[in-house]
């Protein structure tokens, strides 16, 4: 079937998930979507971003999109159990796989949880750990300068250093083995982040668990695609295309991506 697959995030970071999923299901076609205007969605409420989640959404299906990836922690925590049930197709979030990928990571199953305000205010990551190690220790950081960080293209200097350092410091002392990226933005910080931690503490994204996911229900539901020509993929962006455009550059490697505008009406 080569109907395409959407992604949706609060901005970029969800190119994090759709590199994987690039990179494992290469003939899959891409219809992205990213509401970098309203980024980012971590200090809004939950029923905000069930909304705007939910516009997104809407807006892939009429793309007779085949499958939803929610590539953003947020997102998920809000509204993947309502379009779960409502939409007539699989509908994945971030969260659950972040969450298993870490508990196979972590000998000692401590876990520490870095996201957005929405995200860990939620308590999502933590149930999911615990829904699978009910034992497990689990530290929760609020990182609420990361994402803008990402979103502004200033990810790779010495500022964005000095931020991820400082923010970090705040569970030095803490015992974990293993770290969960929590939002789809933090890898892009990766580098910084494994610095300031160092080399006893692993850090994950959900990246990769999300794309293997996306694989199992395409296999399972007899949807792979057929094609045999490289797909064009398609990014949809709320914001700033000149920033959009050089992110997906950089992160992605297409150097001449389809991206277009698109607006929601407010609310």
């Amino acid at each position: 079937m080569n109907a395409p697959i959407g992604v949706i995030d609060s901005g970029v970071g969800g190119l994090t998930v759709a590199k994987e999923i690039m990179r494992l299901l290469p003939n899959e076609q891409i219809f992205y979507i990213g509401d970098n205007a309203r980024c980012p969605y971590g200090p809004r409420s939950l029923q905000e971003v069930k909304t705007y989640t939910w516009q997104m959404a809407q807006a892939l299906m009429k793309k007779k999109i085949k499958m939803l990836v929610i590539a953003c922690n947020t997102a998920t925590a809000a509204a993947l159990d309502s379009l779960q049930k409502k939409l007539p197709i699989p509908v994945i979030g971030v969260i659950f796989p972040g969450a298993r990928a870490a508990v196979k990571s972590s000998p000692s199953k401590n876990i520490a949880v870095l996201g957005t305000l929405g995200t860990v205010k939620s308590g999502a990551y933590e149930k999911a750990v615990k829904s699978l190690v009910s034992s497990a220790h689990v530290v929760q950081l609020a990182c609420p300068l990361f994402v803008p960080l990402v979103e502004s293209d200033e990810y790779e200097g010495e500022f964005a250093r000095k931020i991820v350092r400082e923010t970090l410091a705040e569970i030095e002392g803490e015992s974990f083995d293993t770290a969960i990226l929590g939002c789809t933005h933090y890898p892009l910080l990766q580098g910084f982040i494994e610095e300031a931690f160092g080399k006893g503490v692993r850090v994950l994204s959900s990246a990769e668990e999300t794309a293997k996911d996306v694989e199992r229900h395409l296999r399972f539901m007899g949807q792979m695609s057929k094609r045999t020509q490289p797909p064009v993929h398609h990014f949809y962006t709320t914001g700033s295309l000149p920033i959009f455009q050089s992110i997906i550059r950089k992160w992605l490697g297409i150097e001449e991506p389809f991206i277009h505008s698109i607006r929601f009406p407010k609310t």
